[in-house]
């Protein structure tokens, strides 16, 4: 995507699964969901603007959408885009805490 775009549309959704908690407890990682068009600069310049962290690596991949069934109809779940973010030592950021 080229031109202006918001934080908000580069980073879609955090992943809450166990497999994207065990990377935050072990390697303080986050997983998040992010727009297809996104590139490692920008979701690195998202996640230390919105969270105020500093960031230290990101990785992205694609996951193909599944095909599935509802009796004989046969259909496509949509492909997406998702980023594991490394923050530095001594960072966190906490989806839950109240404010």
């Amino acid at each position: 995507m080229s031109g202006p775009y918001t934080l908000y549309q580069v980073l879609d959704t955090p992943r809450i699964t166990e497999k994207s908690t065990m990377c935050q407890e072990q390697g303080n990682q986050m997983v998040f969901r992010v727009a297809t068009w996104a590139n490692k600069t920008q979701i690195k310049a998202a996640v230390e603007k919105l969270f105020n962290v500093q960031v230290e690596a990101v990785q992205t991949l694609n996951v193909r959408g599944k095909i599935k069934r509802v009796g004989r109809q046969q259909g496509q779940r949509s492909n997406w885009k998702k980023a594991i973010v490394r923050l530095e030592q001594g960072q966190s950021i906490d989806f839950f805490a109240k404010s």
